[in-house]
Parts: structure tokens; C-alpha cells; sequence
């Protein structure tokens, strides 16, 4: 089995955050929650579920860096960008097609996209 990361993209200029989502309509973000967790119900009782989470948006990044002997430690995203990742799942399939038919199940609950990559194997001894 392979490790995937499915993230939830999200717009630089809007940075959502859970206190800005209190702002939408209260049942359009009951339904959307409502089909995350039954997504996330769907991913666990399968097995493939591994660990998930949300990000604060870049606004609130450090940036480290102590690459020169001498850490300095920057208030900022490390790369500005029109898009960010706002959120993410790392999941456990057989294929990189079963991998998008979870991204594809994950992108109806949120209504947006959901990039697919295949996390690194290790290197072989």
C-alpha cells in the first residue's frame, strides 16, 4: 500500500479560517461538515484513513531557516503563492487510482479541489 496526501487548496487572497466560516450559510456549512465527516467515517472504516488535519493560513507561518550555521526565524510563508494548503488527508491505498477515487469523494463533500500526490517511498537499502 501507498501513502497519499490529498490537500484542500485554498485561495491566498480569502485565507479561510473556522472563525471565517462561521460567516457562511449556516446550512450550506452544515451540509458541507456533515459530508466531510461522513467522507472521513468512509476513510477510517476502510482502513485507508491514516491522519488529517487543517492549517492556519499562511499569514500565521515562521519560516526557519538555519541552513547559514545561524537560525533565523522569519514571520512568512516560505514561498508567496496564489493558492496555499489549507488542509489535508494522508491516506493509505492500493493505487494511485484508488488514491483519486477517495480525492474525487473528498472534492463533493468540500465542493473544491483536491490535488493527489503519492508520498515518498524510502529509499531501498
Amino acid at each position: 500500500m501507498t501513502q497519499y496526501f490529498l490537500t484542500v487548496p485554498h485561495d491566498s487572497a480569502t485565507e479561510p479560517t473556522m472563525a471565517s466560516m462561521q460567516e457562511f450559510d449556516p446550512a450550506e456549512l452544515a451540509a458541507v461538515l456533515a459530508a466531510v465527516d461522513e467522507f472521513n467515517t468512509a476513510l477510517k472504516e476502510s482502513g485507508a484513513f491514516m491522519f488529517a488535519g487543517g492549517l492556519n493560513p499562511p499569514s500565521t507561518a515562521k519560516t526557519v531557516d538555519a541552513s547559514s550555521g545561524e537560525t533565523r526565524v522569519l514571520d512568512e510563508p516560505f514561498v508567496e503563492a496564489p493558492s496555499y494548503v489549507g488542509g489535508f488527508w494522508v491516506i493509505e491505498a492500493a493505487d494511485e487510482a484508488a488514491a483519486v477515487e477517495w480525492a474525487t469523494r473528498a472534492s463533493a463533500a468540500l465542493q473544491g479541489r483536491i490535488e493527489v500526490r503519492a508520498l515518498q517511498e524510502p529509499p531501498a537499502s
